[in-house]
């Protein structure tokens, strides 16, 4: 499709495909190296990326997701492999398979029109369906079963930290209140009971939205893993690898800023000390660029509009070495 056409329900259009890939800058002996998709979701990026690798490169990418799963091994490459889990299991996952550095790390976060639009996976409040909004739905709890378990502290802390939801308490109260007649087993319940719950209402935004993005989160442990990942990331780059990171919401995107921002400063010794130029500390990254999608983007693709992509490159010497 041309970047103009809109995107059917249960497709999956990738945002900033060339611009992510672009930002790799897979060019030169690195068309060789080893890079990683973290979030693989239909494999959008991963095709682009196999397309500008060389005859020797190799790329590794992540999915929790049990269909992207299915997705992935229908890519009949050599040079590729996919791995069912967590973009948090990056470093133990590139130990096992003798790798100690990459040239390239692309993190998509978030989740995938099919995802939202598939009534089963329970992500969306837009469709009824049971209340599950796990990315891998062969382990862990799903939404419905930890609303039925939780302290109501506990439910309204998610509720206000990860969706920055300011009746989180009151709606919290309600889930327990409902809780206590019948389980909430399903998207429609836990939106209805939302809407009861939230006395005022943001324009064109639907009064559900925060509870199912923060629990989701919380379901997922997205920003615990977002965490560990970027530590991975920028252990196993290169020298002059790159690290691209796309965010959907501003929880996210606040750590990658400030993760991004943290490793490409230090703290300079006093001026007056005597040491030489050659022996100060080296920031780990350099920050190269920061993007959103275009307007042509987002019209052919509306869920776009939220997208901000970061970009850095290793320039410190990596602690751990070694060849890959």
């Amino acid at each position: 499709m041309s970047n103009q056409e809109a995107v059917p329900a249960g497709q999956h259009r990738t945002v900033l495909l060339e611009e992510a890939v672009d930002a790799l800058a897979i060019e030169g002996a690195r068309a060789d190296g080893v890079y990683v998709d973290g979030t693989f979701g239909r494999g959008g990026h991963s095709r682009l990326l196999l397309q500008r690798l060389g005859p020797r490169g190799r790329l590794i990418a992540f999915d929790k997701d049990p269909q992207a799963i299915a997705t992935a091994q229908e890519v009949k490459d050599a040079r590729f492999e996919i791995v069912h889990d967590s973009f948090a299991t990056m470093a133990q996952a590139l130990s096992a398979r003798g790798v100690t550095q990459v040239d390239g790390v692309l993190l998509d976060l978030g989740i995938s029109s099919p995802q939202v639009d598939d009534p089963a996976r329970g992500f969306s409040f837009r469709h009824d369906g049971p209340l599950d909004m796990r990315m891998d739905t062969t382990r862990g709890l799903s939404a419905a079963e930890w609303l039925a378990t939780e302290t109501v502290e506990n439910i309204g802390k998610v509720i206000r930290d990860y969706g920055e939801e300011r009746f989180a308490f009151q709606i919290a109260k309600a889930i327990a209140a409902r809780r206590a007649v019948e389980p909430i087993s399903t998207t429609r319940q836990l939106a209805d009971l939302v809407a009861g719950a939230v006395k005022t209402r943001e324009k064109n935004k639907d009064p559900a939205t925060r509870t199912f993005q923060a629990v989701r989160i919380h379901i997922n442990q997205e920003l615990e893993a977002l965490e560990i990942g970027l530590d991975a990331a920028v252990e196993r780059l290169a020298m002059h690898g790159r690290l691209a990171v796309i965010s959907f919401h501003s929880l996210e995107d606040r750590i990658v800023k400030r993760f991004l921002a943290a490793r490409a400063t230090v703290q300079q010794p006093d001026r007056r000390l005597p040491i030489r130029a050659a022996d100060l500390p080296q920031p780990d990254l350099k920050l190269i660029s920061k993007m959103k999608p275009s307007d042509a983007e987002i019209a052919a693709n509306p869920r776009a509009r939220s997208a901000i992509m970061r970009v850095a490159e290793r320039i410190g010497a990596r602690a751990n070495g070694g060849a890959r």
